[in-house]
């Protein structure tokens, strides 16, 4: 089980749309592509704001960043 859950990430990450605009994240599915985007970033490199990131694996780190609103994921 995901910690936290799908529901739990889209309501942070859609916590800054204004109403009437469309939601950033409205499906799972959403969420899963962000969150692999991260990590294939982090394995090439890319720097974290996550403490003992180096001993995680890096899908957890980027689901922890998503959670904290670390990172955000911008509509296309």
């Amino acid at each position: 089980m995901l910690h936290p859950s799908y529901s739990d990430l889209m309501k942070v990450v859609n916590s800054e749309v204004e109403v009437g605009e469309h939601p950033v994240v409205n499906s799972r599915y959403s969420i899963v592509m962000a969150t692999s985007k991260r990590a294939r970033q982090l394995v090439n490199g890319r720097a974290t704001t996550v403490k003992d990131s180096e001993n995680r694996n890096p899908l957890s780190v980027a689901i922890e960043e998503l959670e904290k609103g670390d990172i955000k994921i911008l509509a296309e």
